[in-house]
Formats: structure tokens, sequence, C-alpha cells
């Protein structure tokens, strides 16, 4: 096997013939000449109070609603409650998860405010009906069932937090669509 004894490390001092000597780099730094504000995207303040959490919510809200609509509807008679006869628990579970999801279009798809407006507020309106339809129901209940009863105290509390996140959200949409109306 053959050996050499080379010298391989490269000396900076050592020019090589047709080539200058490096210098050193330069550093050059950027300052700007004035600051410039930053441009607010449209729904801006809108945006920073995050509904799409709250839309998220109603979405998974709405999805507990419909499996309580799913256990009333495979444990019970048609016949034996309104929150089963008018399927309360799906219609307002569906419009929950319905109204979720407008909500959280609303950060890529600003034009949908107003449909999202619209919506919450059928969704308040459903969700107060139906309430009242529960709450007669709870007040015409027999004693035996007691475990419908139960899941029927679950339901009118999840509407109660479906219709305060929705409240919420109806404030602060229409806020905004009345900023948006000001100041065009």
């Amino acid at each position: 096997m053959a050996c050499a004894d080379v010298d391989m490390d490269i000396d900076e001092n050592e020019g090589t013939p047709g080539r200058p000597p490096r210098e050193p780099p330069m550093v050059r730094q950027y300052q700007a000449l004035e600051v410039l504000p930053d441009k607010k995207g449209p729904l801006h303040d809108l945006l920073q109070k995050k509904p799409a959490v709250l839309g998220s919510l109603q979405m998974v809200s709405g999805l507990l609603s419909v499996g309580v609509g799913i256990v009333f509807a495979v444990t019970q008679e048609m016949q034996e409650s309104l929150i089963n006869l008018f399927r309360l628990s799906h219609l307002t579970g569906a419009l929950f998860i319905i109204a979720g999801v407008v909500s959280n279009l609303i950060f890529k798809y600003p034009e949908l405010l107003p449909v999202s407006l619209m919506v919450n507020l059928g969704c308040i309106i459903v969700a107060v009906v139906s309430a009242c339809l529960i709450t007669v129901d709870l007040a015409l209940w027999r004693t035996e069932q007691d475990k419908h009863l139960r899941m029927e105290v679950l339901e009118l509390c999840v509407l109660a937090l479906e219709v305060l996140l929705s409240t919420i959200l109806c404030i602060w949409f229409s806020k905004e669509t009345r900023a948006k109306s000001t100041s065009s």
C-alpha cells in the first residue's frame, strides 16, 4: 500500500498564483428609514377574539346533542317525550354543528360574517324553543323513568351552553358588521 507524507492544510497566507489574497467579508446592515404601520387584514379585531375556538365548541356541543338524541331515539318510544317526538336533540345538534363550521370558516372567508351571524341567530331561536319544549316535558314527567329525566336535564344544560356560545358570537359579529358598515 502506498503512503505519502503531504501537508493537506490550506495556508491562508500562501497565495496561489493568479488569485488575489482573500479580503475579510464585508458586513452590511439594513436600517429602515421610516416605520410603516402593519396593515390590518379584514376582520382583524374580530379574529383577535378567536371566534374559531367558540365555533369549535359549538361543533362539539352539537355532536353531544346528536349523541343524546340517538340515546333517546333508541331507548324511548316516540310518544313518551317531546324531545323524542320532535327530535329536538338531532335538530339542535345539526344546527350547532353547521354554525360551528361557518364560524370556523370566517378566518379564511371573511365574507361569511353575515351568514354566520344569521345562522347563530337562528340557532339561538331554535335552542330557546327546544328548551321550552324540554321544560314542558320535564314538568309532565313520570318518576318511574328517572334515567331519561336526567338525560333531558343534560340536554337542557347543553342547550344553555350552546345558547351562550351563539350569543357571544352574535355580539362579536354584530359589532364587527356595524364597524364595517360605518367605515365603508
